[in-house]
């Protein structure tokens, strides 16, 4: 499990290292593994063409540091200053002892329009409020150029705290990152912008606190789903209720229902009003006709995908909630809550919340740019787990305990693949996980099926419900199969 730290720890963590070294030794460190990962970068180095884009703080000392390793490796070096009277002095004359060229922000040659590698030190950690128009123009004629673009420690425009950007940030094919991940390099507008993060050791690990927050591995999910064993059957291996659907979204019934059977319960019994439809697309399960409370034994409940607002949904939706068992709320019973969250404050049974933007609008605020803060506010107003969903979904527990979700593609938007998520998730609570490790690793298998599905091309939610046991192979390290297998 990786975990996320915020700008503030970071550097209470770098304190006691900078005083026990020597002078520059933390620097070099960084500087050297920001090398090695342009080196593999660039493969062949001597004669390619590497432009610095060079700010007044560490993150520029950084750059030209790993810019004069570079250009001792035979690279042709341009280091751009966007201030030449508060750069690195030391790292500036590296730079030229090595060979490389410096010019000014404005100078019309800074090499971008035809670089091999572009590195970023423009901004550091500590940047906030948005990049200057200098800074601006050399983002975004760097995004422009045919150089691959490579962040120092953060893209320059990024809330190292937050991934919000204003305006314009540095788009990073990859952001080298130093001592430990920060939380803005995989959430919110921040993910976009970081790439691939490379994580590079300088010592910090003895000296960092609890984590500000979580992200699961394939291996951390697979250790929390549920391998049947040899005396299991299907009661011991988890029940999960569904409600979900009506007559006007019988395929919210029909997604959650199969990605919860896909998810492998030991057993699913849907009690909603799409009980046809579930009967012909899932034999499997279990219909009853009548209410939640007439369905038979049940170790969860998944209650609110396509269920409608109306009075019968909202008794429904209260006869759930007055069980002493997980419940999971989605979709049309968030609508619900949010005009009466009562039901859910009272509760001492675990539960979880899986709203979007929108729907977590309708609770009385705005998500705004920070998105581990607002289900952090939400999740203790509430006093439940609450799952935000979003390219980065982030999982809140009540206690403040945060998970960001690392896997997905943006061709999760479409309809439908939350009724998939709420059913995936249901599964797990019943198989026993705490709300929020349910919701997180929910939404690892959620966004590794996805990738499965859009390898090929636009995805459907039904491709994700088909795609989930491939997916649950890949988080526990089977190869997955392709298209035009038995199982596609």
């Amino acid at each position: 499990m990786r975990g996320l730290f915020t700008a503030a720890e970071i550097r209470a963590a770098e304190e006691p290292v900078l005083s026990s070294t020597p002078e520059g030794a933390l620097m070099q460190r960084a500087a050297t593994g920001l090398a090695t990962v342009c080196l593999r970068l660039l493969g062949r180095v001597y004669g390619r063409r590497v432009t610095l884009l060079v700010g007044t703080g560490n993150n520029g000392g950084d750059a030209l540091f790993a810019g004069a390793q570079l250009a001792g490796r035979g690279a042709r070096v341009v280091a751009v200053l966007l201030d030449p009277a508060r750069v690195h002095t030391a790292g500036l004359a590296a730079v030229r002892r090595a060979g490389g060229r410096v010019v000014d922000a404005g100078s019309p040659d800074t090499g971008l329009d035809r670089a091999d590698l572009v590195i970023d030190g423009m901004l550091g950690i500590g940047g906030r409020g948005g990049l200057r128009p200098d800074a601006a123009a050399l983002a975004q004629a760097a995004g422009q150029g045919p150089g691959v673009t490579v962040a120092v420690d953060v893209p320059s425009g990024v809330d190292a705290d937050t991934g919000a950007v204003q305006e314009t940030a540095f788009p990073a094919v990859h952001t080298v990152t130093f001592g430990a991940v920060k939380v803005g390099l995989v959430v919110g507008k921040g993910r976009g912008h970081a790439g691939q993060v490379h994580l590079v050791d300088i010592g910090l690990d003895a000296y960092l606190p609890r984590p500000a927050a979580f992200q699961l591995s394939d291996s951390d999910v697979a250790a929390r789903l549920p391998v049947p064993g040899a005396d299991d059957d299907k009661y011991s291996q988890g029940v999960v209720g569904i409600v979900a659907g009506s007559a006007t979204y019988p395929g919210a019934a029909v997604l959650c229902t199969g990605a919860a059977l896909r998810t492998r319960p030991g057993l699913v019994r849907y009690a909603g009003t799409a009980a046809d439809g579930v009967r012909a697309a899932w034999p499997e399960a279990i219909v009853t006709d009548g209410r939640p409370v007439d369905a038979g034994r049940v170790q969860a409940w998944v209650v609110g995908p396509g269920t409608g607002t109306d009075d019968a949904a909202r008794s429904v939706l209260a006869e759930v909630l007055a069980t002493d068992l997980p419940v999971l709320v989605d979709a049309d019973g968030l609508t619900l809550l949010a005009d009466d969250p009562s039901p859910v404050r009272g509760r001492t049974a675990p539960t979880l919340l899986t709203p979007h933007d929108r729907e977590f609008a309708r609770f009385g605020s705005d998500v705004g740019t920070d998105r581990v803060a607002a289900a952090r506010d939400l999740a203790a107003r509430l006093g439940c787990a609450v799952l935000l969903k979003g390219e980065a979904t982030v999982v809140a527990d009540l206690d403040g305990t945060a998970f960001i979700n690392a896997t997905g593609t943006p061709w999760l938007a479409t309809a439908g693949t939350g009724d998939v998520l709420a059913g995936i998730a249901g599964a797990l609570l019943a198989a026993g996980l705490p709300a929020a490790e349910a919701g997180a690793a929910a939404a690892h298998v959620h966004g590794r099926a996805a990738q499965l599905a859009a390898e090929y091309g636009p995805l459907l939610a039904g491709d994700l419900v088909r795609r989930l046991p491939a997916a649950v192979g890949r988080v526990r390290g089977v190869p997955a199969r392709r298209l035009g297998d038995s199982e596609a």
